[in-house]
């Protein structure tokens, strides 16, 4: 497999490289996380090896990010925090597997090769789109006929919602537990306000209407063409 090593210990990070080249792997070695995290974007690698203690962008926060992006590579902790919060914060965070050290190098191999068989996550959806309407996640814009739509934040997550639902009617109900938090009635129009505040941005100046009023049930986003 072709492996990126992300590891600021030298000796160590050698003693890995020679190792994993033993087993017939390709090592590919960096030794700062805000490199690594450059290196690992284009998800040309099978797996990676990142160190959780790393200078200019320490291993939890390169993960996260990653994840965020939309990087599924199977990733590989190396660290010498083997408490039970410090392992369940590096899974959390998105690691595949950790590795206390220190550690014999059969037992890193083993693992890694255990990670080489893992079927890949499925990659999470980072555009959404509905007739003409489309958002971008990770840039977080809206457009609707290659014209961009400014919204709020709160705005945003109800149109996301209503995005990821769409063809589906769905209840005041919902829309206050999933987008405004809420478990309970808070007894104000706040979603009906929300959602003519959002039909004015989406649907005003064109033909066909996505936000529709579900009399008695709630709303749903759908191309009536």
């Amino acid at each position: 497999m072709k492996i990126l090593l992300i590891e600021d210990d030298r000796e160590t990070c050698a003693h890995i490289v020679y190792a994993l080249n033993g087993e017939g792997h390709e090592v590919d070695m960096c030794h700062d996380g805000l490199e690594g995290l450059a290196r690992a974007q284009p998800g040309e690698h099978a797996a990676l090896i990142v160190d959780r203690m790393l200078p200019g962008l320490d291993g939890l926060g390169m993960v996260r990010t990653l994840r965020g992006g939309g990087i599924e590579t199977p990733v590989l902790f190396l660290t010498t925090l083997g408490g039970i919060d410090d392992r369940v914060n590096g899974l959390n965070a998105g690691a595949d597997d950790y590795l206390v050290k220190p550690f014999a190098f059969s037992e890193l191999a083993a693992r890694v090769a255990a990670l080489g068989r893992r079927p890949r996550r499925a990659t999470p959806d980072v555009r959404l789109k509905v007739a003409d309407l489309e958002m971008d996640l990770l840039a977080r814009t809206v457009q609707r006929g290659g014209q961009s739509i400014e919204l709020q934040p709160r705005e945003f997550r109800l149109l996301e919602f209503l995005m990821r639902h769409a063809d589906q009617v769905v209840t005041r109900t919902m829309l206050l537990e999933q987008v405004w938090e809420f478990h309970f009635d808070p007894h104000t129009n706040v979603v009906e306000s929300h959602i003519s505040r959002l039909r004015g941005k989406i649907d005003k100046g064109y033909a066909v209407g996505l936000i529709h009023t579900v009399r008695g049930a709630g709303y749903c986003l759908r191309d009536t063409h």
